[in-house]
């Protein structure tokens, strides 16, 4: 679980609620129909926009917000070199025993077309055009989202503006007006909190793992296309490093040397 995103959300609510509390009654901030407006408007809208298995697939995606269970970079380049010294003392054809230890996917495939003799720049090629794909993926789930953080207060505008009417219909009564004109801004307050608040950080933090996912392939491409080249182990893992920002870098060093003092 990342407890970032979920800190985050209840902070937001906690701080709101107690801005809410300094100076006015809690139970005057909620409208029903307000929320049908702005919930039921953005959902719509999304649904006239993307297609619902698109839609459904966002939904899942959405995990990944709320997860940490992330791979790390140093993780994926120890096995990498641990890969490449199977295939520096056993040969290529060894790799196939050693992928029924690797749980990527994508890397467990990268392997046996590497096993099979696959020309390289055709290796470069599938496992690319794979990557691209994925990134596509991302890019919807997170469009959907941006969308979302758009239509939450377009929508709360509506709510507001339907507000407005109700409150010109009883200009007759001047004791309705301040009531009417209350609940009509409620429905842009609750459109804004949705879109900055969940949907638009939401959006920005799919995009953040969507890198961190294209970076971790990226590195095994080229530690699978080094190895299929037959580069040296210790070039191969100083190449990979090079995807790392210097104090992931170092860390990374001091792990190793540590290993190696402990061993």
């Amino acid at each position: 679980m990342d407890l970032a995103t979920i800190i985050g959300i209840i902070v937001g609510l906690v701080f709101i609620v107690m801005g809410i509390l300094v100076d006015g009654d809690l139970g005057s901030y909620w409208n029903t129909a307000s929320v049908f407006i702005v919930l039921g408007g953005t959902v719509a809208a999304t649904l006239v926009a993307y297609p619902l298995q698109k839609v459904l697939e966002a939904i899942k995606i959405v995990s990944k917000a709320f997860s940490n269970k992330v791979i790390d970079a140093g993780e994926i380049i120890n096995k990498i070199i641990v890969l490449a010294n199977v295939a520096r003392k056993e040969g290529l054809l060894a790799l196939e025993e050693a992928s029924e230890a690797v749980e990527d996917k994508f890397l467990q495939k990268g392997i046996m077309l590497i096993v099979d003799g696959t020309d390289p720049e055709l290796v470069r090629n599938l496992l690319e055009t794979e990557l691209s794909f994925v990134e596509e993926r991302h890019q919807s789930g997170q469009g959907i989202f941006e969308s979302m953080g758009a239509y939450a207060p377009a929508f709360g505008m509506i709510g507001t503006l339907i507000g407005l009417i109700n409150m010109l219909r009883k200009l007759d009564d001047p004791s309705a007006i301040g009531p009417s004109m209350a609940v009509a801004l409620i429905t842009t307050l609750y459109g804004s909190l949705l879109a900055n608040l969940i949907f638009i950080p939401i959006a920005n933090k799919l995009k953040i793992r969507s890198r961190e996912e294209i970076m971790r392939k990226e590195i095994m491409v080229e530690g699978l296309l080094s190895i299929q080249a037959g580069e040296n182990p210790r070039i191969i893992e100083e190449k990979l490093k090079a995807f790392l920002p210097p104090k992931v870098r170092e860390s990374l060093n001091e792990k190793q040397v540590g290993a190696v003092e402990n061993g």
